[in-house]
């Protein structure tokens, strides 16, 4: 009995590995990904990155959201995720990449994220000048005090610099914009959904896999 299930567990195996490859083989350079060049660092070597770029102020952005959130709550232990704020030089976009920022210093990146593309994207709201911004933060039960200190505060400013420095270094001419380990941007130019999007990123993820199993 422990035989049989071995060899049906190995069988699964096999046929999973022969998939991925599969998949892996179907990746077209030019096509579903460009490299990186240079390739950029990662917070965590150990890990596969995966980064997000977006603007609140996208409306791609807000239709990719709640799928890309999906995903990246179901990433495997060895895939790492983060997201990245843009501003391509524009001052709106840049301020509310730092209404990202301060959520997330404060620790309320949980009730202000996707509130934040619903008040852009469905109420209309203008959130795009500092008052305006902590106001609205304030309305969504966020303490202004600790809210409006953060988003003025220098580390905010310069994790806002540093994204458009990222975004500049990555290569980025438009979002949302998926990269992954920083050697990978995912293209897609025969995709047809975001999920598509989505499952290039995975085949990607997996080339990375594999090119690393190979190093060791």
């Amino acid at each position: 009995m422990q035989k049989r299930n071995f060899l049906s567990a190995f069988v699964a195996l096999a046929a999973g590995l022969l998939i991925s490859a599969s998949a892996q083989a179907q990746l077209t350079l030019g096509r579903d990904y460009v490299n990186i060049e240079p390739p950029q660092p990662t917070d965590n070597p150990a890990k596969i990155e995966i980064v997000e770029f977006f603007s609140y102020g996208c409306p791609h952005c807000n239709d990719f959201h709640p799928l890309i959130s999906r995903w990246a709550s179901k990433l495997p232990a060895d895939v790492s995720f983060r997201r990245v704020p843009v501003s391509f030089g524009r001052a709106q976009w840049a301020n509310i990449g730092k209404l990202y920022y301060a959520a997330e210093a404060i620790g309320e990146l949980g009730k202000l994220d996707n509130a934040a593309f619903h008040a852009i994207h469905v109420k209309s709201i203008k959130l795009y000048d500092d008052n305006t911004i902590t106001e609205w933060a304030a309305q969504q039960g966020v303490d202004k005090a600790k809210f409006g200190e953060a988003y003025k505060s220098f580390g905010v400013a310069s994790k806002m610099q540093r994204a458009d420095q990222m975004a500049a270094a990555y290569k980025i001419q438009g979002v949302p914009a998926i990269a992954v380990d920083g050697r990978y941007l995912v293209v897609g130019k025969e995709v047809k959904s975001y999920e598509d999007l989505l499952t290039l990123a995975d085949q990607l993820i997996g080339k990375v896999r594999t090119e690393r199993s190979k190093k060791k």
